[in-house]
C-alpha cells in the first residue's frame, strides 16, 4: 500500500493561521538623520501574503501589478558550503554520499505572511548543516496548486547554503483533484509552455531555485505524462530552475507509485539524453531490492544514485517512525540513496512549548544524546547526523553570528532590551552552530543551549552552564576562513559578576584542522554584555578551518553567555544609506490610533547590507523599531500614534553585514482622524506567557479579539505559575480591563478562572504593581474598572477553575484606554 502525499497534507490545512501584527520595538536614537520627506497620502496598508495559484490564474501574474510580490523577494543568496571529512562531527557519517531532501509545511497555502509576524510560536528550524534541499510544502484543491516560498524561509535556507523548491500540487480527485488542471500546467502557445514560463518568473523574481512537481491526478495518458516531461525539459533548456518529481504518474500516464526507480518513471528523471528533473523523491514503501536496483538503473541513465531522495513519513510519528535505515545507509557501505524527509516539522506541531520542540528537534536530527559525535545507531531513530556529515556555509569573511534563531520572546540591541514582544522572522537568523553540540572534556561536560532570556542581538544567545572541574572544548563551527594580517574575532560574553571568563577563543587551521589554537578572553569589568576582539594577525597567511570555545578552570556553578562571534577584517564598515522611503499604503488597524504600512525604499549602494532595520521617531527623541528585513521593502503591522499627533516620522537605516549602521532615510506618514476615546489597547498587541498547553493555544490567541474560533481560540497553560503579559508598545491611559474565561468561549463555566489578579507596570525594570485582584469569580466575563497608566499589563491566574483542573482558559485579555 502506497501513501499518498495528499493523504499528509491535512495538518497544513489545518494549522493556525499566524497572527499578522510584528511586536513594536524601542530602539536606541540614530546617529544621524535625513531630511524628512513630506507627509505620505494613506493607501492600502493591508497585510502582504505568500503567493499561490492555480495554472490558469499565474498565467495573468506579473509582479509589476501585484502588490504582494515586492514583498516577497528573498535577497540573500545562494551560499556556497564546505564539508571537510576530516572535521565531521561521527564517525559514521558520510560527506559527498546521501543527502537529505525535506518537505515541510510551514505555514497555511493562503495567509502566510510573508516576512513574519508578531507570533513567536513558529517552526524556527535551525539545522541546515544536515539538508541539501529544502521543499516549501503546501497547496490544496481549494486554494491554489503552486505555492512560492515566502521570503523568510528561502533567505534563512539560502544563509545556510541550502536551495528552496515550490510546489506544484495535482491531488486525487478524491481530494479535489481535477485532470483539466494538469491539461491546464501542460498548456502550449507555438513552441512555448506558458505556464512553465511563470514557473520561472516567480523563481527568479523571488530568489528561490525550483519547484517540487506532484503530480497525483489519475486518468491521465501517455501523451500527458509526454508533455509533463517535454515542459521539464523545455524549462530546463530555457533558464536553471531545478525540478525534483514525486514517484507516482507513470509514463503511461497512470498514477501508480513505483517505492523506486523504474522504467516506469525513469523518463521524469532522465529520457535518454534529456535531463528532465534534477531529482526524484521515490515514495515510502521502498525496499533493499528497490532501492538497489534504482541505484543500478540510475548510473546507467547517466545519473547519481544521489539524485533518487527516498521518502520517509515523519508527519504522525516523527523520530518514532519505522525506518530501514541499514538499507539506506548500510553499516560499512556507501549510501544507497539520499533520504527525502516527508513533514519534519512534527517535532513542533507535537511539542507542548518551545522547550519541548527545541528538545525533539534535537533528539530528531543528532539523537539522544544531544550530541552529533555521539549518536546510537542501534537505537530505532539514531538521528540524522549519525549518517550525514554537517555541511558549512562559512567560507568568506565577515562572519557574524548573534546566535539569534529567526524567534524570540523579546529584542535585544546591542545588549539593550528594545523589544518585549513575541516574534518571528527567519531572514534575521543567523546560521547556527555546525557542530551542536559537541563538547570535549575530560571530566562533567558543560552544556552549551540557545537561550532565550537574554541576548546581545536579537532574541537568544549562546548559554554554557554546569560543573567546570576539567578542561572544556566546545566546538562551534566549521569554517574557511582565510586569514590575513586585519583580521580580528569577536567576542561578547556575559558573566554573572565581574572577574576571570575563563574562557578562551579555541581556532583550528587547515594544515592542522583538528589541532585547536587558543586566545585568552581575560576578565570581564562587570556583570553586563562586554566586547572582546582578538588579534589574528600572527596567523595570517593560514585558514581558519573550526571556531571553537576552550573554558578553563574551577567553578561548580559555571555560567556564561556568549551574545556574538565574528571573524572579520579591519573595522566595522559603515553601509551608504538607503534612500527614497516611501508609504506605499496605510490602513486603519484602529480608526485614528493605530494603521498598518506597508513601505519600500531604494536599497544602499555597496552591496555589503546585511539588513534594513524600520523605525519610527518619538517625541522624546527616542525611536520604536517596527521590525527588519534584507529585502527593500516592508509591511508594518501595526504602527501606533502617540496622543494626538498630527503625523509620525518613519526612519530606515541599512546594517553592514559587520553590523555598523548607516544614516536614515526617512519619510513622514499623517494621522487623518480624531483618535478614539476609548479603544481595546491590547487587541494584536505582542504578548508572552509562562507557558501553552499546545502549539495553538499561544499567548496571542488572548489578544486576538476573537472568542469565537472554538477550543484553540484562547489561550491555555498548565505551568505552576500561570501569567500572561501584553506590551502595549508605550505607556498608556488606562480605564478599565475586561478578562474573557472559559464560557465566554463556549466552554463549561466549571473552567472560569476563579482567582486571578491584574498588573501593570510602565518599564521592564519597574516593579509590577496589582490593581486588580479577584477571588471565588464564576462569571464568563469579568470587568475591572482602573485609573492607571502602564505600557506592561499582566493577568496572573492563582486559582484557574472553579475544580481541580489544573488548565488556566484564557479567551481574551483587554485593556481599555486612550
Amino acid at each position: 500500500m502506497s501513501r499518498r502525499l495528499p493523504l499528509l497534507l491535512s495538518a497544513a490545512l489545518t494549522t493556525a493561521v499566524l497572527t499578522a501584527t510584528p511586536a513594536a520595538w524601542a530602539a536606541p536614537p540614530p546617529a544621524a538623520a535625513s531630511a524628512v520627506a513630506p507627509t505620505a497620502a494613506a493607501g492600502p496598508g493591508s497585510q502582504p501574503f505568500a503567493s499561490y495559484w492555480y495554472p490558469g490564474t499565474i498565467l495573468t501574474w506579473d509582479p509589476a501589478t501585484d502588490p504582494d510580490a515586492r514583498f516577497n523577494r528573498s535577497r540573500v543568496p545562494l551560499q556556497p558550503r564546505t564539508s571537510d571529512p576530516v572535521l565531521k562531527a561521527n564517525p559514521n557519517a558520510r560527506t559527498g554520499e546521501g543527502k537529505v531532501a525535506s518537505l515541510v509545511s510551514f505555514a497555511p497555502t493562503s495567509n502566510n505572511p510573508s516576512q513574519g509576524s508578531g507570533d513567536p510560536n513558529y517552526y524556527a528550524f535551525g539545522y541546515w548543516q544536515y539538508v541539501d534541499k529544502l521543499v516549501f510544502w503546501g497547496g490544496s484543491a481549494s486554494e491554489g496548486l503552486i505555492l512560492a516560498p515566502n521570503p523568510t524561509v528561502i533567505d534563512a535556507a539560502h544563509r545556510n547554503g541550502v536551495k528552496v523548491y515550490g510546489t506544484v500540487l495535482f491531488p486525487p480527485a478524491a481530494y479535489g483533484g481535477q485532470l483539466q488542471w494538469v491539461r491546464d500546467f501542460v498548456q502550449k502557445s507555438g513552441s512555448r509552455y506558458p505556464v512553465a514560463d511563470k514557473l520561472t518568473q516567480a523563481a527568479q523574481y523571488y530568489g528561490f531555485d525550483g519547484w517540487f512537481i506532484n503530480q497525483e491526478t489519475g486518468g491521465g495518458d501517455s501523451t500527458l505524462a509526454g508533455e509533463l516531461r517535454n515542459l521539464m525539459q523545455y524549462t530546463k533548456a530555457q533558464s536553471g530552475t531545478e525540478f525534483m518529481w514525486y514517484d507516482a504518474m507513470t509514463t503511461s500516464g497512470s498514477v501508480n507509485w513505483q517505492n523506486a526507480l523504474t522504467s516506469a518513471n525513469s523518463p521524469f528523471l532522465q529520457d535518454g539524453s534529456k535531463r528532465t528533473s534534477d531529482s526524484m523523491f521515490l515514495n515510502f514503501d521502498w525496499s533493499a531490492g528497490g532501492l538497489d536496483s534504482s541505484r543500478t538503473l540510475a548510473r546507467q541513465l547517466g545519473r547519481s544514485e544521489y539524485e533518487l531522495y527516498s521518502g520517509i513519513d515523519t508527519e504522525a510519528n516523527g523520530y518514532n517512525s519505522s525506518v530501514d535505515w541499514n538499507t539506506l545507509f548500510p553499516p560499512g557501505s556507501p549510501h544507497t540513496t539520499s533520504l527525502g524527509l516527508y513533514r519534519p516539522e512534527w517535532t513542533w506541531k507535537s511539542a507542548t512549548d518551545r522547550a519541548d520542540f527545541y528538545a525533539k528537534d534535537a533528539r530528531y536530527w543528532v539523537g539522544a544524546a544531544n550530541d552529533p559525535s555521539r549518536t546510537d545507531l542501534s537505537s530505532s531513530w539514531p538521528g540524522l547526523a549519525g549518517y550525514v556529515a554537517e555541511s558549512s556555509p562559512i567560507t568568506a569573511k565577515p562572519f557574524v553570528t548573534n546566535f539569534d534563531t529567526g524567534q524570540g520572546d523579546f529584542y535585544n540591541a546591542a545588549g539593550i532590551r528594545v523589544a518585549t514582544g513575541g516574534w518571528n522572522n527567519l531572514s534575521l537568523q543567523d546560521v547556527p552552530p555546525t557542530y551542536r553540540w559537541v563538547v570535549d572534556s575530560g571530566g562533567s561536560r558543560l552544556t552549551p543551549s540557545v537561550d532565550f532570556t537574554d541576548s546581545y542581538q536579537g532574541g537568544s544567545s549562546l548559554r554554557l552552564t554546569g560543573t567546570l572541574d576539567a578542561a572544556n572544548t566546545v566546538r562551534l563551527y566549521e569554517t574557511k576562513l582565510p586569514v590575513a594580517a586585519t583580521t580580528k574575532l569577536d567576542l561578547v560574553v556575559k558573566t554573572p559578576a565581574a572577574g576571570p571568563t575563563k574562557l578562551k577563543a579555541a581556532v583550528a587551521f587547515t594544515d592542522a584542522p583538528n589541532s585547536f589554537t587558543t586566545i585568552d578572553v581575560g576578565a570581564d569589568a562587570g556583570s553586563g554584555w562586554e566586547r572582546h576582539t582578538l588579534d589574528l594577525s600572527p596567523y595570517a597567511g593560514r585558514t581558519i578551518a573550526q571556531i571553537a570555545l576552550r573554558v578553563e578552570g574551577s567553578d561548580p556553578a559555571y555560567d556564561l553567555r556568549v551574545g556574538r562571534i565574528a571573524v572579520y577584517d579591519g573595522a566595522a564598515e559603515t553601509p551608504a544609506a538607503p534612500s527614497g522611503l516611501t508609504v506605499l499604503g496605510a490602513s486603519d488597524v484602529t480608526a485614528g490610533s493605530s494603521q498598518s504600512l506597508r513601505l519600500s525604499w531604494t536599497a544602499a549602494p555597496g552591496g555589503n547590507v546585511h539588513h534594513y532595520e524600520v523605525y519610527r521617531r518619538n517625541a522624546d527623541g527616542s525611536r520604536t523599531f517596527l521590525g527588519a528585513t534584507p529585502n527593500d521593502a516592508y509591511f508594518v503591522g501595526r504602527l501606533d500614534r502617540a496622543g494626538g499627533e498630527a503625523a509620525t516620522t518613519l526612519d530606515v537605516e541599512a546594517v553592514s553585514t559587520t553590523y555598523g549602521r548607516s544614516n536614515a532615510a526617512s519619510t513622514s506618514v499623517g494621522w487623518n482622524s480624531t483618535p478614539p476615546t476609548s479603544a481595546n489597547l491590547a487587541l494584536n498587541r505582542p504578548a508572552t506567557a509562562s507557558g501553552q498547553c499546545n502549539t495553538n493555544e499561544g499567548p496571542g490567541k488572548a489578544v486576538n479579539g476573537s472568542v469565537s474560533g472554538g477550543n484553540s481560540d484562547k489561550w491555555c497553560t498548565l505551568t505552576s505559575a500561570k501569567w500572561l503579559e501584553v506590551d502595549l508598545g508605550s505607556a498608556k491611559q488606562l480605564s478599565k480591563f475586561v478578562v474573557k474565561h472559559a464560557s465566554a468561549g463556549g466552554e463549561s463555566a466549571s473552567y472560569n478562572t476563579r482567582d486571578f489578579s491584574v498588573q501593570v507596570r510602565s518599564g521592564t525594570s519597574d516593579p509590577w504593581t496589582t490593581v486588580a485582584t479577584v477571588t471565588g469569580n464564576t462569571a464568563g466575563t469579568t470587568t475591572h474598572p482602573v485609573n492607571t497608566t502602564a505600557r506592561y499589563v499582566r493577568l496572573v491566574v492563582t486559582k484557574p477553575t472553579q475544580t481541580t483542573d489544573p488548565a488556566a482558559r484564557i479567551y481574551e485579555f483587554e485593556a481599555w484606554g486612550v
